[in-house]
């Protein structure tokens, strides 16, 4: 498994040395910063699920540390503590496997988070509100000042990039049947697969040899682009998912108790692919409905990448204060964004 890695800053011999893992369903990211909040070391490989292989999510694991480790000119004896926020860290026991794996590797001070509570504190500089994360899948997470945490995990049910492909291809099969009106996702489709008509678009991806060629996920940019455009169709899709989003977000809040007080404000993260499509039309409905029962919520779009966030949960979980000087160095010293795309 080959692992990419980046030209970052050097390191005094006096740094203590923080590590953050974002393992993820497509790439695995590690960033090393010193106490200042500079990368000094960065690397990444790819997907590490354990629900998909317990083998290969510890192999890209080792692979993104070790090239982290190599960037900063290291050893992992040298890392003052770690943070994993990992896909897949959802029960009990998936917390206890990934917390041996990282005994069994050396890990001193380290903590095991689900990636939706990494993406809030990336999203969040006191660490607390309500992080939406929606990319190829979708997840939420809240945390209050009296350090309550939840993470919606296999509670979910509105999703991401790839639900939203599903349901622009359901909105196009039904205008063809006129069971429902014209849509122009209909062209846009037939134009991104170079097909001719729909009967063509749901042969591709239903056909016994065919249908696990097809990445569902890429549609829903189209579908955004065309909401942004007017399409009513692909409007009311992405305007109602926004609101679902929502539903669970609010269940988030209210999990950890930041709706006791409706006047408390709050940041109401939003992070991954498809919340970064410059349409907003998804996140307004998101904080809409939120609004609805917490007046306060104020939408921030997640300023730094995930990773960002368990390098900032390393620094808690040794004790260290996180100031705006280390959130501020470690958002400027980030390394080319060429690490992170998927």
């Amino acid at each position: 498994m080959s692992a990419h890695s980046a030209t970052v800053k050097s390191i005094s011999p006096k740094d203590k040395l923080f590590l953050g893992i974002d393992a993820g369903g497509t790439k695995t990211v590690a960033l090393i910063a010193n106490s200042a909040g500079v990368v000094v070391g960065a690397g990444r490989s790819g997907a590490s699920n354990i629900y998909t292989s317990v083998r290969s999510a510890f192999a890209a694991l080792d692979s993104a540390v070790s090239a982290a480790l190599t960037t900063a000119g290291i050893n992992l004896h040298q890392v003052t503590a770690t943070c994993l926020s990992a896909t897949g860290a959802d029960w009990s026991e998936d917390f206890a496997l990934l917390e041996r794996g990282l005994t069994e590797r050396g890990h001193r001070c380290f903590r095991v988070v689900n990636d939706a509570m990494g993406a809030l504190r990336a999203g969040s500089m006191c660490g607390t509100g309500v992080v939406v994360v929606c990319g190829t899948a979708a997840g939420i997470g809240a945390k209050s000042a009296l350090g309550l945490e939840w993470h919606s995990s296999f509670w979910q049910e509105p999703e991401g990039a790839e639900q939203l492909g599903n349901l622009a291809l359901r909105a196009v099969y039904r205008s063809e049947l006129e069971l429902d009106p014209p849509t122009s996702l209909s062209a846009r489709l037939l134009e991104h697969h170079g097909l001719n008509n729909v009967e063509a678009l749901l042969h591709a991806y239903t056909a016994r040899d065919e249908r696990h060629k097809r990445n569902v996920g890429q549609l829903a940019k189209i579908l955004l682009d065309e909401a942004a455009a007017g399409d009513a169709t692909a409007r009311r899709i992405a305007l109602d998912h926004g609101a679902a989003l929502g539903d669970y977000a609010i269940t988030a809040a209210r999990k950890v108790g930041l709706l006791t007080d409706p006047r408390a404000e709050f940041a109401l993260v939003t992070a991954g692919g498809v919340m970064r499509h410059p349409s907003r039309l998804m996140a307004q409905a998101l904080l809409a409905r939120m609004q609805q029962v917490a007046p306060g919520a104020r939408l921030v779009q997640c300023p730094l990448e995930p990773v960002a966030g368990a390098v900032l949960l390393a620094f808690e979980q040794s004790g260290a204060v996180v100031t705006e000087n280390v959130w501020d160095n470690l958002g400027s010293s980030l390394p080319d964004e060429t690490l992170f795309q998927t």
